[in-house]
């Protein structure tokens, strides 16, 4: 398929390297375009690639009882049930029905004898009993990804006029958050307003999307019209999140996006959602302000951001608030 968005190849994708300025540069005209492109030469091993898709289709083939044996708990791990979220957080579609995908929720690891424990989003993950290999799978591309990530932020700091290190103090403890997501074939008179994955925004710093073959993805353009970004081989997808668009004051702008699985097929995606540190302050950076360009944004603690759209969106959440 040819590309609907711009797609960066990171070969010398170490900072410092001689093409380090050139890829930050054009990461940062895709960014201020659409907040969205596709990455190549990322270094993400394709057989792990193709591991975690063998081991999601595998937790989703598992019994329903199976799977809400660790149905999603208050640290918001485990296992999200069809029709169990509605994006009433959605700045440009008022969304009234819940999303029709299912999804295993794994995020960084807190064990008991950590300081955070047992504040929110600061727990353990939950796996299943009785899938062999499920978990280390989960936990190798969990790693692979967050190396990837690091990587990628001192390019994002280069793109942003900023020092390569720039980001480094608000990811000592990052939150992540792995998602292995199933989307059940549209049933035939599906409403035209009824979503695999309603439009929304992502909440925090940067998204990195591995898709499979059925398409299905739909970005917002700046001028309101929805483009296609469909599946392409030996990539993932990126995109700007909230976080990053309130620090660069818009420059780089987090991108409504939604999902439609019209393929008659199961769609199966891997969103990776690389976020700061729970207690990071986001506030506008030196470097995308001026007298022509105030601050957009006030300040804001990232872990009130996230968790006042968790408490919105996710039924869960309301149940036990």
């Amino acid at each position: 398929m040819s590309p609907t968005l711009p797609v960066v190849h990171l070969d010398g994708l170490e900072p410092g390297g001689s093409r380090a300025p050139e890829i930050a540069a054009a990461l940062d005209d895709a960014f201020r375009r659409t907040g969205f492109c596709y990455i190549t030469d990322t270094g993400v091993d394709p057989a792990l690639v193709e591991a975690v898709f063998d081991a999601s289709r595998r937790f989703h083939a598992l019994p329903a009882e199976a799977k809400q044996a660790i149905a999603i708990n208050r640290f918001h791990r485990g296992y999200i049930a069809p029709k169990s979220s509605v994006i009433r957080s959605s700045r440009v579609a008022r969304v009234t029905r819940p999303n029709l995908s299912e999804s295993f929720m794994a995020m960084h690891e807190v064990d008991p004898g950590d300081d955070a424990f047992g504040r929110p989003l600061q727990g353990p993950n939950q796996w299943p009993g009785n899938l062999p290999g499920f978990r280390e799978v989960v936990t190798a591309y969990q790693a692979a990804m967050s190396g990837l990530a690091r990587r990628f932020n001192r390019l994002l700091a280069l793109g942003l006029d900023l020092p390569e290190t720039f980001f480094d103090p608000h990811f000592e403890r990052p939150t992540t958050w792995l998602r292995l997501m199933h989307y059940p074939p549209e049933p035939p008179g599906t409403p035209s307003d009824q979503y695999g994955a309603a439009p929304h925004t992502d909440y925090g710093f940067v998204t990195f999307l591995a898709q499979d073959g059925r398409g299905g993805l739909e970005v917002r353009a700046r001028d309101g019209d929805w483009i296609a970004a469909p599946p392409l081989a030996g990539t993932f997808v990126v995109n700007v999140a909230d976080m990053l668009a309130r620090w660069s004051n818009d420059r780089w702008t987090s991108t409504p996006h939604r999902v439609r699985n019209a393929s008659g097929r199961p769609r199966y995606s891997v969103p990776f959602f690389w976020d700061t540190d729970l207690e990071s302050e986001i506030a506008c950076l030196p470097t995308c302000r001026g007298p022509d360009n105030p601050p957009r944004y006030e300040p804001v603690r990232y872990g009130d951001y996230v968790l006042e759209r968790l408490d919105r969106n996710y039924a869960y959440r309301r149940k036990t608030a």
